[in-house]
């Protein structure tokens, strides 16, 4: 049973979270073992609504798991022991949800688990790479290496997300301020005009009688199109629930214009750079590869690793099925293929990633130089449409009046 406990530390400072135990007392047990007077102890079940985490409130960002893992690579390499890095760790989290995974990998951990196993049970925060990582790490007796490693790798994932999130955050928010004004005209605008332009007793010209019309069915069957978006909305999730229909849209996704080049050469540096750092870690190529699946991104490129690790499970070289794939660029399957020949299939690796590293950068300083003069043209033939619509039975009004 989960239980949400507010507690007291030794310091005297408040600190939230969440708890796995039997019953209360169990709960409160737990909590005292670790230094902590419990103030409330709830079952997550009768806790309000409002006060529950939500999904993407609470979430662990990426930045969040880059300085922890780096703060406890350091702690580790200062020889501070494993269980007192963890509660230094926790203490000063800010995150809840963050902070809870620490509580019970601690308790994990203090009962005997490695720390490995411990992260493996808070899968919705430490991936499977994250946890392979570690494991290596902990076996090798170099898990401080590990920490600095994945933190290292953490934070060049992290920048590859943010550059294509500015990429992608400016045409996106001007289309929706474009299409917000739009709308606001055919509500607001437009129904004044009418008035005015049908005493006039002309016929209106095209684009006119086109502008009314939408603003007639936006204002008069608002209803429609709310049910329209919402069944949308509700379709479209149901479809990405399904694999067939987000193996569908990562495939549209690699095929976008101007975008598409770029989302594979995001997967394809990510896909290297994760098998890289797996083989280089003493990790058997199937697993490497089933692993770099599941952290992808993409149900394309996640499907053509799995069957490529069927291949190399039978005995086939990965650059075989690899170059039968669209996906992949002949480069690619060609420089893997030597990196197998000559036995540093990491090292191989590790270049391909830094070569998609820089190309994902010129890529997106292309497109940010690109994309602007298309929504300057874009929204520019927009605006004519919506003032010429507007103004010319307009002028004819006044011509027809000055005669």
């Amino acid at each position: 049973m989960k239980f949400t406990y507010k507690a007291r530390t030794s310091k005297g400072d408040i600190q939230v979270g969440s708890i796995e135990a039997l019953d209360q007392q169990g709960a409160e047990d737990t909590l005292r073992q670790h230094g902590l007077i419990p103030v409330s102890i709830v079952s997550s079940s009768k806790q309000p609504f409002f006060s529950r985490n939500i999904g993407f409130l609470s979430r662990v960002q990426s930045k969040q798991l880059v300085i922890f893992t780096r703060q406890l690579s350091v702690l580790i390499e200062s020889q501070v022991p494993l269980v007192q890095s963890l509660k230094t760790l926790q203490a000063q989290t800010k995150n809840k949800t963050l902070n809870e995974a620490i509580f019970n990998i601690l308790k994990y951990v203090e009962a005997g688990s490695s720390l490995a196993d411990a992260m493996s049970q808070q899968s919705k925060i430490f991936s499977d790479f994250f946890v392979n990582i570690i494991k290596t790490g902990e076996v090798s007796g170099s898990l401080q290496k590990s920490l600095l490693y994945l933190a290292d790798h953490l934070e060049r994932d992290h920048d590859l997300k943010h550059k294509i999130k500015s990429a992608l955050s400016y045409p996106i928010f001007v289309t929706i301020s474009f299409i917000g004004v739009a709308v606001a005209m055919m509500i607001f605008v437009i129904p004044n005009l009418v008035g005015i332009l049908e005493e006039a007793g002309q016929e209106l010209p095209l684009q006119t009688r086109m502008l009314i019309n939408t603003s007639d069915l936006l204002r008069n069957y608002w209803w429609f199109w709310l049910i329209l978006v919402l069944a949308l909305g509700i379709a479209f999730a149901y479809l990405m629930r399904l694999p067939q229909g987000r193996k569908k849209l990562d495939s549209i996704k690699l095929k976008i214009p101007i975008f598409g080049p770029l989302f594979q050469k995001v997967y394809l540096a990510r896909l290297s750079e994760n098998l890289s750092t797996l083989v280089s870690a003493g990790i058997t190529i199937i697993q490497s590869l089933e692993v770099t699946a599941k952290t992808v991104g993409n149900n394309v490129y996640k499907e053509i690793l799995l069957e490529t690790a069927k291949k190399v499970e039978v005995g086939e070289p990965i650059s075989k099925y690899l170059k039968q794939s669209q996906e992949i660029p002949d480069m690619v399957s060609q420089m893997i293929e030597i990196g197998e020949q000559t036995g540093k299939l990491d090292k191989v690796l590790g270049h391909i990633s830094k070569f998609y590293s820089k190309e994902v950068d010129t890529a997106v300083e292309g497109i940010t130089q690109l994309i602007e003069p298309i929504l300057i043209v874009a929204m520019g033939i927009g605006v004519a449409i919506l003032v010429s619509a507007i103004l010319m039975p307009i002028y004819q009004i006044s011509s027809g009046a000055g005669m």
